[in-house]
């Protein structure tokens, strides 16, 4: 059989100990919780006893007893006893204290003056009386009473005199229902009954009215005579006068695994229904009493269901291990005999090895050669990919040069015709502005080979004012500057940013020149400059009114990417701008305008105070 087979038959057989250990386990548990509460039970009947049983010998030394049952015509003494036993029972907290004398009959009791008063009354019936006046010593005894159809359990005593002859018998009857108030079912079942039964198997106390004054043992004693039955018909009709006494059904079942002898399964049909119960019987003392307990075993169920998953987890987790160390095994049996394999190639290599040494130099000193040429070729390639990125420098400054370049031809045009009119102040005016320009080109130079070399300075506090009113300065320097409003809402107070001024103002340049080329075609073209706080940022906006971004916005970003001709860009002024703002610790972005058309660029730049 394969190992599949063997694995199915591990797991039936784990899963069948398991139903029979959660069985075991099960019944246990309910076996223990009800002998739990058989103990408690138990302890309240003895606690009762105890409390009752000494109080009618006490009784029964009272001298005023003695005399009523010597005297019983003396009227005097007769009311004189039935209000000292009203005020015993006062006292002791019972239903009915009464005396009876030799025969039975009642001659006084506290409820003298009810209509269902015991006096006059025969109990010569009762067990109670009849074991006191035969074994003069105290008797205890359970019955419904035939004159308030009450249960009760009855404490009696024979009262004697001086030279010890019985005269009477004292009896104290307490209700059961204090004591069946506190006989609740068990509390942790909620499917569990509780009876307590009389010699005969007769249920006096129980949990569920319906099981009340039934026979629980017809049904079980299969060998009872005919003869017993009646006597037990008799003594039923005599303790429970006017109850039916109907047998239940009571299946015995067996006695489960891992239990007592006390306990046994039980199935109880009634009323139509079907119940199965563990039963434990337990003897109440000094009485022929039995305290049945009955748990509900649907309990078992759920604990043979949770052995049975734990049984399955142990079982996949053992069958996981096995299959874990058996590849585990099969692949270190694999090394092994690779393992020898390979030794037996290398051994039979050897000597192949030592005849092919000249072969083996000759390919070292090629390879030695291949790797020579290897890093001649990777430096040539380093050398080609610096040119690439001085290309790229040189583009990038050619485009950034232009625009000043222009606004200095502007100004030496405009130079030479203040020179030609003779207005010497507007020519020193426009030289020195050709001078301003010319060394902010060699300062764009130098931050354009700081920028390529990506060593930028740390950023410095800087009022973003200065920058976007120098490169306004060189904007309104161009000619086609002209018909173009540029409307700088400029702070008045000084808006303090972490920046360099060159950098922020190339960049500017960059968008403002941008936003003149996008408007010059509009009829009413207009740039919008402003400054937007935020909580640890300042936002310098550049908007205008032109025919807005075609296509993708972070595109407009890329090295080369325009969308004008030759003459006004290569495409890399945007793509410089924002690596610029980015060694800045800022954020260029760009998109179209939400309340009209044109686009819009933000700078983004912290405030001075805040983290870099």
């Amino acid at each position: 059989m394969t190992y599949r087979v063997w694995a199915l038959i591990l797991f039936l057989v784990t899963a069948a100990c398991s139903w029979w250990v959660g069985g075991w386990a099960g019944f246990r548990l309910v076996e223990q919780e009800s002998l739990e509460e058989s103990f408690r039970y138990s302890q309240l009947v003895a606690n009762e006893l105890k409390r009752y049983r000494p109080i009618p010998e006490l009784m029964a030394e009272h001298p005023l007893l003695e005399s009523v049952l010597k005297y019983p015509q003396s009227e005097n003494l007769i009311l004189q006893a039935n209000e000292e036993m009203k005020q015993m029972a006062a006292i002791v907290g019972s239903s009915d204290v009464y005396l009876m004398d030799r025969t039975g009959l009642t001659i006084a009791a506290n409820n003298y003056q009810l209509k269902s008063s015991f006096i006059g009354r025969v109990f010569d019936f009762r067990p109670y009386f009849q074991d006191a006046m035969r074994t003069g010593k105290s008797a205890v005894y359970f019955a419904l009473g035939t004159t308030t159809d009450v249960r009760g359990l009855y404490f009696s005593h024979p009262v004697k005199s001086a030279t010890g002859k019985v005269l009477g018998v004292i009896a104290v009857k307490v209700q059961v229902t204090e004591l069946e108030s506190q006989w609740q079912r068990p509390v942790p079942f909620s499917d569990a009954e509780m009876v307590v039964l009389d010699g005969d198997g007769i249920s006096f106390l129980a949990s569920r009215p319906g099981w009340l004054y039934r026979d629980f043992q017809s049904g079980t004693e299969a060998e009872t005579s005919q003869l017993d039955g009646i006597d037990k018909a008799k003594r039923g009709n005599l303790r429970y006068p006017g109850r039916d006494l109907a047998p239940i059904s009571v299946v015995t079942l067996g006695q489960p695994l891992g239990v007592s002898e006390r306990s046994q399964r039980i199935r109880i049909n009634d009323n139509g229904g079907t119940r199965e119960y563990l039963s434990v019987q337990t003897p109440l003392p000094q009485l022929d009493w039995k305290l049945q307990v009955m748990v509900g075993t649907q309990s078992v169920l759920w604990t043979r269901i949770q052995f049975l998953i734990g049984g399955a987890v142990l079982f996949l987790g053992g069958f996981l291990t096995w299959l874990y160390l058996r590849e585990r095994y099969r692949r270190e049996a694999e090394l092994a005999l690779r393992g020898e394999q390979l030794e037996r190639r290398v051994a039979e290599r050897t000597a192949d090895l030592e005849s092919s040494n000249a072969q083996l130099l000759e390919e070292i000193r090629q390879r030695e050669e291949a790797q020579t040429e290897l890093r001649e070729t990777q430096q040539e390639l380093i050398q080609a990919a610096k040119l690439a990125v001085l290309g790229q420098m040189s583009a990038g400054l050619n485009h950034e040069m232009n625009q000043p370049l222009t606004a200095i031809q502007t100004y030496a045009r405009n130079g030479r015709r203040f020179l030609e009119r003779g207005t010497h102040e507007m020519v020193d005016a426009n030289l020195n502005e050709i001078v301003t320009l010319c060394d902010k080109m060699a300062e764009l130079t130098r931050q354009f080979k700081v920028f390529a070399r990506k060593s930028e300075g740390p950023p410095a506090p800087l009022d973003l004012r200065l920058p976007i009113d120098a490169a306004l300065k060189i904007i309104s320097a161009q000619e086609h500057r002209e018909g173009i409003r540029i409307d700088w809402r400029r702070p008045d107070a000084p808006v303090m940013c972490h920046g360099d001024l060159i950098r922020i103002e190339q960049v500017m340049v960059n968008l403002v020149a941008n936003a003149v080329q996008a408007v010059e075609s509009s009829e009413q073209a207009e740039i919008t400059i402003d400054i937007v706080d935020q909580p640890a940022h300042w936002q310098c906006r550049v908007r205008d009114n032109g025919p807005g971004l075609t296509g993708d916005t972070e595109q407009i970003f890329e090295p080369f990417f325009t969308t004008k001709s030759m003459k006004q860009g290569l495409g890399l002024g945007l793509s410089i701008s924002r690596q610029i703002m980015d060694a800045l610790g800022g954020r260029l972005t760009g998109h179209n305008r939400a309340d009209g058309p044109g686009a819009e660029f933000v700078l983004t730049l912290n405030k001075r105070g805040t983290a870099e």
